[in-house]
């Protein structure tokens, strides 16, 4: 399984090569530290990890080769074709859409010819989303499995005291919010553009009895951190940078409300579910959300938190209020973990192996 990140905090490639150990298979990961890949963040990395991905490739024994995402593609299918090996490819996201590549209309050309040329080539495709699968059946012709991003989390509140240094002492809350006590809102995930860290920031200047914590690193890290330090509330905000995904699970149920922000930067965002919607399932906490299609679902379906009515931090307090206005206890999550059931969802991937393997 090839990735271009680190690996710590891909919560579904480790999901996924768990799972797919649980049933038998020797998996090896191969992420961008494995490469020793020395360029940042330009073509030049790019150009590197998919070189040293090939050779890698070339001299490591394998059945099958597992691409997750566009940018592990080139090196993933010429090493498996060169080898009459396999090729799975996994789109966690509609790679040429990142809203990393808006205004990049020549880069993301590039993109766009190489999941044109060696996406229908592959043995067999999956994503995170129905919304994913339909816009790669429009534009390319092929159909992809749909595995989405459950959580293996244990769900209820996690024991005082446990979540690897990472408690929030927070004052406890009982029956109404506000009153006496800090509602705790998490933010979980990389901190990049349109994830509307900033409004969550700003919003608590209205949201006096809540306190913000982001778990996550990105792009935009630093610069999250030194606008929250600049607010007067700026000792209800704390950035935990990256958590191991043990101290996470262990951080999630102890949030009043998760926020599931995305800024609409074009199709890549319009169409995701993030892996933190089954998070939060899992862990028991209701949800402010965008309005994208996949999201809004989730909310609409089981009533287990809110949309927010418009961009920005006041629709963004608007909505944590709405939340917080009824007891976290009262929200009914049994519904939606059934439908959210990792051990559901994982027998697509089994079928999806056996089926390449029996070619």
């Amino acid at each position: 399984m090839a990735v271009t990140n680190d690996l710590v905090t891909d919560r579904r490639v480790l999901r996924h090569a768990a799972t797919l150990r649980e049933a038998g298979c020797s998996v090896q990961l191969i992420g961008r530290a494995d490469l020793g890949v020395r360029a940042k963040n330009t073509w030049r990395f790019y150009a590197e990890y998919n070189l040293r991905l090939f050779f890698r490739l070339l001299r490591t024994p394998c059945d099958i080769v597992w691409a997750n995402d566009t940018d592990t593609l080139p090196a993933a299918w010429l090493a498996a074709r060169l080898r009459r090996k396999r090729l799975v490819m996994d789109s966690h996201e509609i790679f040429p859409e990142v809203p990393e590549l808006v205004g990049r209309d020549g880069v993301k050309r590039v993109w766009q010819l190489i999941e044109r040329c060696l996406m229908p080539r592959c043995d067999a495709n999956l994503t995170v989303c129905q919304s994913v699968a339909d816009q790669y059946k429009c534009t390319l012709g092929i159909d992809m499995v749909v595995v989405r991003n459950m959580s293996s989390l244990t769900p209820g509140p996690s024991p005082a005291g446990e979540g690897g240094g990472c408690r929030i002492h927070c004052t406890p809350l009982s029956h109404g919010r506000g009153a006496g006590g800090e509602a705790l809102l998490l933010y979980q995930g990389a901190v990049n553009l349109g994830r509307g860290i900033d409004w969550a920031i700003d919003a608590l200047g209205r949201l006096v009895r809540c306190r913000l914590v982001v778990a996550g690193v990105g792009d935009l890290y630093d610069q999250m951190r030194a606008y929250a330090a600049s607010k007067p509330w700026a000792d209800r905000i704390e950035f935990l940078g990256r958590l191991e995904p043990d101290a996470l699970a262990a951080l999630t149920p102890q949030a009043d409300v998760g926020l599931v922000m995305l800024q609409d930067l074009g199709l890549n965002y319009r169409c995701a579910l993030p892996n933190r919607v089954g998070d939060f399932i899992a862990a028991g906490v209701p949800m402010v959300v965008s309005d994208m299609p996949e999201m809004r679902r989730v909310i609409d379906a089981y009533a287990i938190g809110a949309v927010l009515a418009a961009p920005g931090p006041d629709a963004l307090a608007d909505a944590v209020e709405h939340v917080l206005a009824r007891p976290k206890a009262d929200y009914d999550f049994a519904a939606a973990r059934a439908d959210f059931d990792w051990n559901r969802e994982k027998k697509k991937l089994f079928d999806i192996v056996k089926s390449v393997a029996s070619y």
